[in-house]
């Protein structure tokens, strides 16, 4: 049993650092916004019959 519980705290430290990491990314990361322009050949607006 105290091999279950080892490989259970294990677990969870892991997925507490995966937590804190995305929590870090989505709180104190900003993104650079930016313009995209796309050009679009005219065929892909038209079907083919």
């Amino acid at each position: 049993m105290p091999s279950l519980l080892r490989f259970l705290a294990v677990v969870a430290l892991i997925c507490a650092f995966i937590y804190g990491g995305l929590y870090a990314l989505a709180h104190f990361v900003q993104p650079k916004p930016r313009e995209i322009s796309v050009t679009i050949p005219p065929d892909k607006f038209f079907k083919n019959r």
